[in-house]
């Protein structure tokens, strides 16, 4: 269940607010697979599970930018602004890698609200910490601050 908001406006009294988790997403060998096909990179430790059960994570594990790019499905789980008439993707600020994502591992999304601001183009600008765990393991698979900008309906 998503943290909501009914406007952009609240957005700034909610700053370092912690926004809950998504729900938990399983890691298949076959959404590594098609990521792989998607971007061009068949490196073996994430495409040939045989090779991987002998090198250094003991199997497959995830793209770090697939882990990067799950971050835009577990978002809508974590926070919801009503009351807009646009929400964009800004772009991101320190992205980190900590841990690999194994094949069959479960990861799921957190979030803090770690700043929004008013732009001049009447929209709020926040930066939204998410670290996606990794069921069992005490570091995350990925750190981002992804940066929004929210647009009040007219």
């Amino acid at each position: 269940m998503p943290t909501v908001f009914n406007s952009p406006s609240e957005l700034k009294d909610a700053v370092g607010q912690n926004l809950g988790h998504s729900e938990w997403l399983e890691i298949d060998q076959a959404r590594i697979d098609q990521f792989a096909e998607a971007t061009g990179d068949h490196q073996w430790i994430h495409v040939d599970p045989e090779r991987a059960k002998e090198g250094p994570f003991g199997r497959c594990i995830a793209h770090g930018y697939l882990t990067q790019s799950l971050v835009n499905f577990f978002l809508p789980q974590i926070i919801e602004v009503r009351g807009i008439s646009m929400g964009v993707n800004v772009g991101a600020d320190k992205l980190r890698f900590p841990a690999p994502v194994p094949v069959g591992s479960r990861i799921r999304g957190g979030g803090e609200l770690v700043s929004a601001e008013e732009t001049k183009d009447g929209g709020v600008q926040t930066k939204v910490r998410v670290t996606v765990e990794i069921e069992g393991s005490e570091r995350p698979g990925c750190v981002i601050e992804t940066l929004s900008r929210y647009y009040p309906e007219a």
